[in-house]
Protein backbone atom coordinates (compact mmCIF):
# COMPACT_ATOMS: atom_id res chain seq x y z
CA UNK A 1 0.00 0.00 0.00
CA UNK A 2 1.46 3.20 -0.70
CA UNK A 3 2.07 5.88 1.80
CA UNK A 4 0.21 8.55 2.17
CA UNK A 5 1.28 12.02 1.55
CA UNK A 6 1.31 14.06 4.88
CA UNK A 7 2.27 17.48 5.19
CA UNK A 8 5.01 18.18 7.75
CA UNK A 9 2.90 20.68 10.03
CA UNK A 10 1.77 20.24 13.91
CA UNK A 11 -2.12 20.59 12.38
CA UNK A 12 -1.15 17.12 10.11
CA UNK A 13 0.23 15.89 13.38
CA UNK A 14 -2.81 16.43 15.61
CA UNK A 15 -4.96 15.21 12.82
CA UNK A 16 -2.86 12.17 12.56
CA UNK A 17 -3.05 11.03 16.46
CA UNK A 18 -6.96 11.91 16.31
CA UNK A 19 -7.29 9.00 13.22
CA UNK A 20 -4.91 6.63 15.44
CA UNK A 21 -7.26 7.37 18.56
CA UNK A 22 -10.19 7.02 16.54
CA UNK A 23 -8.67 3.28 14.64
CA UNK A 24 -7.67 2.39 18.42
CA UNK A 25 -11.21 2.82 19.86
CA UNK A 26 -12.36 0.74 16.54
CA UNK A 27 -10.16 -2.00 17.17
CA UNK A 28 -11.28 -2.27 21.01
CA UNK A 29 -14.51 -2.31 19.58
CA UNK A 30 -14.24 -5.50 16.97
CA UNK A 31 -11.72 -6.71 19.48
CA UNK A 32 -14.99 -6.91 21.92
CA UNK A 33 -17.35 -8.13 19.69
CA UNK A 34 -15.23 -10.88 18.70
CA UNK A 35 -14.91 -12.09 21.84
CA UNK A 36 -18.69 -11.50 22.16
CA UNK A 37 -18.93 -13.60 18.92
CA UNK A 38 -16.77 -16.49 20.22
CA UNK A 39 -18.86 -17.10 23.15
CA UNK A 40 -22.19 -17.28 21.13
CA UNK A 41 -20.04 -19.83 18.89
CA UNK A 42 -19.54 -21.66 21.71
CA UNK A 43 -22.91 -21.73 23.50
CA UNK A 44 -24.74 -22.73 19.77
CA UNK A 45 -22.81 -25.43 19.40
CA UNK A 46 -23.33 -27.07 22.73
CA UNK A 47 -27.14 -26.64 21.59
CA UNK A 48 -25.99 -28.15 18.86
CA UNK A 49 -24.99 -31.15 20.18
CA UNK A 50 -27.51 -31.69 22.44
CA UNK A 51 -29.82 -31.51 19.87
CA UNK A 52 -28.32 -33.70 17.42
CA UNK A 53 -28.61 -36.42 20.57
CA UNK A 54 -32.50 -35.57 21.46
CA UNK A 55 -33.01 -36.29 17.45
CA UNK A 56 -30.52 -39.48 17.74
CA UNK A 57 -32.93 -40.71 20.54
CA UNK A 58 -35.70 -39.67 18.55
CA UNK A 59 -34.77 -41.32 15.37
CA UNK A 60 -33.90 -44.39 17.53
CA UNK A 61 -37.62 -44.32 18.67
CA UNK A 62 -39.59 -43.67 15.67
CA UNK A 63 -37.09 -47.26 14.10
CA UNK A 64 -38.56 -49.19 16.96
CA UNK A 65 -42.28 -47.92 16.09
CA UNK A 66 -41.53 -48.88 12.45
CA UNK A 67 -40.53 -52.25 13.58
CA UNK A 68 -43.35 -52.70 16.09
CA UNK A 69 -45.36 -51.56 13.22
CA UNK A 70 -44.39 -54.07 10.80
CA UNK A 71 -44.28 -57.02 13.10
CA UNK A 72 -47.79 -56.36 14.22
CA UNK A 73 -49.49 -55.38 10.35
CA UNK A 74 -46.68 -56.52 7.88
CA UNK A 75 -44.96 -54.20 5.22
CA UNK A 76 -48.22 -54.64 2.69
CA UNK A 77 -50.79 -53.17 5.19
CA UNK A 78 -48.34 -50.14 6.45
CA UNK A 79 -47.28 -49.68 2.72
CA UNK A 80 -51.36 -48.70 1.95
CA UNK A 81 -51.75 -46.96 5.27
CA UNK A 82 -52.97 -43.35 4.81
CA UNK A 83 -50.38 -41.40 5.18
CA UNK A 84 -50.38 -39.10 8.34
CA UNK A 85 -51.60 -35.63 8.32
CA UNK A 86 -49.33 -32.31 9.51
CA UNK A 87 -52.47 -30.24 9.33
CA UNK A 88 -52.34 -29.43 12.96
CA UNK A 89 -48.29 -28.71 13.39
CA UNK A 90 -47.97 -25.24 13.29
CA UNK A 91 -43.58 -23.74 13.22
CA UNK A 92 -43.44 -20.54 15.45
CA UNK A 93 -40.47 -18.49 14.64
CA UNK A 94 -38.93 -15.65 16.77
CA UNK A 95 -36.18 -13.27 15.23
CA UNK A 96 -33.59 -11.42 17.37
CA UNK A 97 -30.23 -9.39 16.93
CA UNK A 98 -26.66 -9.91 18.39
CA UNK A 99 -24.17 -7.52 17.52
CA UNK A 100 -26.36 -6.42 14.43
CA UNK A 101 -26.92 -9.96 13.26
CA UNK A 102 -30.03 -11.24 12.61
CA UNK A 103 -30.58 -14.94 14.53
CA UNK A 104 -33.82 -16.84 14.74
CA UNK A 105 -35.51 -18.76 17.03
CA UNK A 106 -37.82 -21.25 15.74
CA UNK A 107 -40.74 -24.45 17.23
CA UNK A 108 -42.94 -26.38 16.21
CA UNK A 109 -46.14 -26.59 17.86
CA UNK A 110 -47.84 -30.09 17.85
CA UNK A 111 -50.54 -31.51 20.46
CA UNK A 112 -51.27 -35.38 21.12
CA UNK A 113 -54.97 -34.38 21.36
CA UNK A 114 -57.69 -36.70 20.63
CA UNK A 115 -58.71 -34.21 18.16
CA UNK A 116 -55.21 -34.93 16.21
CA UNK A 117 -56.03 -38.24 16.21
CA UNK A 118 -59.32 -38.40 14.77
CA UNK A 119 -57.89 -39.15 11.20
CA UNK A 120 -56.29 -42.14 12.57
CA UNK A 121 -59.16 -43.55 13.98
CA UNK A 122 -59.01 -47.69 13.33
CA UNK A 123 -55.71 -47.69 13.49
CA UNK A 124 -53.89 -49.42 16.03
CA UNK A 125 -51.50 -48.45 18.82
CA UNK A 126 -48.48 -49.78 16.91
CA UNK A 127 -49.28 -47.47 14.04
CA UNK A 128 -50.75 -44.11 15.93
CA UNK A 129 -47.11 -44.92 18.23
CA UNK A 130 -45.36 -44.86 14.77
CA UNK A 131 -47.10 -41.63 13.60
CA UNK A 132 -45.98 -40.11 17.26
CA UNK A 133 -42.48 -40.95 16.84
CA UNK A 134 -42.13 -39.47 13.49
CA UNK A 135 -43.55 -36.67 14.67
CA UNK A 136 -41.25 -36.08 17.42
CA UNK A 137 -38.34 -36.69 14.59
CA UNK A 138 -39.66 -33.43 12.79
CA UNK A 139 -39.55 -31.65 15.16
CA UNK A 140 -36.01 -32.40 16.40
CA UNK A 141 -34.96 -31.87 12.90
CA UNK A 142 -36.36 -28.51 12.97
CA UNK A 143 -34.56 -27.39 16.21
CA UNK A 144 -30.98 -28.55 14.43
CA UNK A 145 -31.78 -27.33 11.17
CA UNK A 146 -32.62 -23.73 13.37
CA UNK A 147 -29.33 -23.91 14.93
CA UNK A 148 -27.51 -25.04 12.53
CA UNK A 149 -28.29 -21.85 10.59
CA UNK A 150 -27.91 -20.10 13.75
CA UNK A 151 -24.05 -21.24 13.96
CA UNK A 152 -23.02 -20.75 10.52
CA UNK A 153 -24.26 -17.03 10.54
CA UNK A 154 -22.41 -16.53 13.58
CA UNK A 155 -19.00 -17.67 11.95
CA UNK A 156 -19.47 -16.33 9.02
CA UNK A 157 -19.74 -12.74 11.35
CA UNK A 158 -16.78 -13.65 13.20
CA UNK A 159 -14.22 -14.45 10.35
CA UNK A 160 -15.69 -11.18 9.00
CA UNK A 161 -14.78 -9.99 12.26
CA UNK A 162 -11.49 -11.32 12.91
CA UNK A 163 -10.22 -10.11 9.36
CA UNK A 164 -11.16 -6.46 10.06
CA UNK A 165 -9.72 -6.98 13.39
CA UNK A 166 -6.03 -8.39 12.51
CA UNK A 167 -6.47 -5.87 9.31
CA UNK A 168 -6.25 -2.79 11.88
CA UNK A 169 -4.26 -4.88 14.10
CA UNK A 170 -0.89 -5.47 11.85
CA UNK A 171 -1.61 -3.20 8.81
CA UNK A 172 -3.61 -0.04 9.84
CA UNK A 173 -2.25 0.73 12.95
CA UNK A 174 1.14 0.02 12.71
CA UNK A 175 1.12 2.08 9.48
CA UNK A 176 -0.63 5.02 11.36
CA UNK A 177 1.90 4.54 14.30
CA UNK A 178 4.93 4.71 12.10
CA UNK A 179 3.46 7.64 9.99
CA UNK A 180 2.57 9.55 13.78
CA UNK A 181 6.95 8.75 14.77
CA UNK A 182 8.08 9.70 11.08
CA UNK A 183 5.84 13.22 11.62
CA UNK A 184 7.27 13.96 15.20
CA UNK A 185 10.69 13.25 14.23
CA UNK A 186 10.21 15.49 10.98
CA UNK A 187 8.70 18.64 13.58
CA UNK A 188 11.42 17.93 15.29
CA UNK A 189 14.42 17.86 12.73
CA UNK A 190 12.31 21.14 11.49
CA UNK A 191 12.42 22.83 15.42
CA UNK A 192 16.28 22.20 15.75
CA UNK A 193 16.90 23.55 12.36
CA UNK A 194 14.93 27.14 13.17
CA UNK A 195 16.62 27.29 16.21
CA UNK A 196 19.72 26.56 14.82
CA UNK A 197 19.41 29.48 12.36
CA UNK A 198 18.13 32.12 15.38
CA UNK A 199 21.25 31.22 16.92
CA UNK A 200 23.12 31.62 13.65
CA UNK A 201 21.28 35.05 13.13
CA UNK A 202 21.47 36.45 17.12
CA UNK A 203 25.75 35.45 16.88
CA UNK A 204 25.57 37.64 13.45
CA UNK A 205 23.21 40.17 15.27
CA UNK A 206 24.78 40.77 18.86
CA UNK A 207 21.86 42.42 20.89
CA UNK A 208 19.16 40.54 19.74
CA UNK A 209 17.26 38.52 21.92
CA UNK A 210 16.77 34.49 20.99
CA UNK A 211 13.53 33.19 21.50
CA UNK A 212 12.72 30.38 23.29
CA UNK A 213 12.56 26.60 21.35
CA UNK A 214 8.82 26.19 20.49
CA UNK A 215 7.14 23.17 22.61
Amino acid sequence: MPEREIPTTRIALLELKEEQQLVKEGYSLLDEKRILLAAEIRRELERLRARHAQMAAAEEAARVAVVAALLRHGLDTLAVHPPASLADLSLTVVRTRLLGLHLIEATVQTADAPAAQRPYDGSSDAIRECVRAHRVVLVSAVAVAITSLNLRRLVREYVRTERRTRAIENILLPEINAAVTRLEEQLDSMDLEELARLRGRRAATPGVAMPAPAE
